[in-house]
């Protein structure tokens, strides 16, 4: 009534439909009467045709027309959509044992199996928009489980910005491996965004992944799930691992998304720099950043970072501070550095390891005064090489311990 007639169905007080419906008529006839017969006889046939696809299609089960699905093209060099619901059924297999060991494998399976067979239904064929919803009707008429029927559904969602997230950890998973795929696929064979052109929808993809995992994500790692999604398309010809442009694709989105709510530039970029593999966790890094941003030390130890990420990346054979050795230090201004970070350093990462991401981050207030110091009293790059290594892996100790949450570098202006 709404989609094909422009109609407003009615509800009563409980928000059931009624009988009744409105048009709105740009005419005024002599009897009104006229026009509402009219619409009633328009309706009626719609109506009508979509009762009886209702009763055909529940004659069959979903599960009796998985086999059809093989007989249905999805994409030319993807295959058919059996193919592609295989594919699917793996992915979201792989994201269930990623999350809790209550977590229902069997009924994510059973959801990506039974998701797309609502596509060969008389319904779906005659109103395409009801993908989905009449999968969860017939779901429900098979007798298959709630939650299964739900995720049949949920697959779909968010389709929109704003929309409703899937409501179960079943309709959870089916969304997340059914976006995946499609990005995953689609990017592997060539497939992507240019410019304004985006004809699979693929940003809207991105940004639905995006949204489940930054508000239900909790402990789902990115790379995980995409790297999990790369091995299921091995039987398609010329496809290309495009696991790694997926995970780039998917941080510019959610890093444009950040600059449209309120955050800067330079706080986005200092997040996303460590590529966070939980997405949930990104909100409390930029809000730690923010508040980080706002204390005194923080321009200079900013800087300070900076200096120190060019003074690493012109070194040769320091990767980390594993070679570091407290007896080494000669320098009074190095040896209280080394002690700043000694107590400084474990009082950061336990906060960090709490997920107090804003305390971890005021703890390195205290490092400002010995970081300082060591720069206008200590010679780095020291004629003497084990000197000089030694004060290397000190400031890749440093840079360790500064740059947990976010890359503070990123802040120096």
């Amino acid at each position: 009534m709404k989609a094909n007639q422009k109609y407003f169905p009615l509800l009563d007080a409980a928000g059931r439909l009624t009988h009744q419906f409105l048009v709105v008529s740009n005419i005024t006839p002599a009897d009104a009467g006229a026009v509402t017969s009219g619409n009633e006889r328009v309706v009626r046939p719609r109506l009508a045709d979509a009762q009886f696809f209702f009763n055909q299609d529940r004659k069959r089960t979903l599960a009796s027309r998985v086999p059809g699905l093989d007989k249905v093209v999805y994409h030319a060099r993807l295959g058919s959509q059996g193919e592609r619901m295989r594919r699917v059924q793996a992915l979201a297999r792989a994201i269930a044992a990623q999350m809790p060991p209550t977590y229902p494998v069997d009924l994510a399976e059973r959801a990506a199996l039974l998701a797309k067979t609502d596509l060969l239904t008389d319904m779906v064929g005659e109103f395409p928009e009801l993908q989905g919803i009449m999968g969860r009707y017939y779901a429900a008429h098979d007798a298959e489980d709630p939650l299964v029927a739900e995720a049949i559904e949920d697959h779909y969602k968010p389709r929109f910005s704003g929309d409703e997230l899937p409501r179960s950890d079943v309709g959870f998973a089916l969304a997340l491996a059914d976006k995946t795929e499609t990005l995953v696929g689609l990017f592997g064979i060539g497939e992507r965004p240019t410019g304004d052109k985006d004809p699979f929808a693929l940003r809207r993809h991105a940004l639905g992944i995006i949204r489940m995992l930054m508000e239900r994500g909790h402990g789902i790692a990115v790379s995980r799930f995409i790297d999990a999604a790369v091995p299921v398309f091995g039987q398609v010809a010329g496809f290309a691992d495009s696991g790694a442009d997926v995970q780039s694709f998917l941080f510019d989105r959610l890093a444009n998304m950040l600059r449209e709510q309120g955050a800067t530039a330079q706080e986005v970029d200092a997040v996303l720099a460590q590529r966070p593999q939980i997405f949930a966790e990104v909100p409390a890094r930029l809000a730690a950043v923010r508040a980080f941003v706002a204390l005194p030390e923080a321009a200079a130890l900013a800087a300070a970072n900076k200096r120190v990420g060019n003074i690493l990346r012109k070194s040769e054979g320091v990767k980390d501070g594993s070679g570091f050795a407290p007896e080494r230090l000669a320098e009074p201004a190095e040896i209280a550095l080394a002690q700043a970070l000694q107590a400084v350093g474990p009082q950061a990462h336990q906060c960090y390891a709490a997920g107090d991401y804003t305390a971890a981050l005021r703890a390195l207030a205290a490092l400002k005064a010995p970081v300082d110091a060591f720069f206008d009293h200590v010679m780095v790059n020291a004629d003497d090489p084990v000197l000089r290594a030694n004060r290397l892996a000190l400031l890749a100790r440093l840079q360790a311990a500064m740059n947990q949450v976010a890359d503070l570098s990123r802040l120096a202006a």
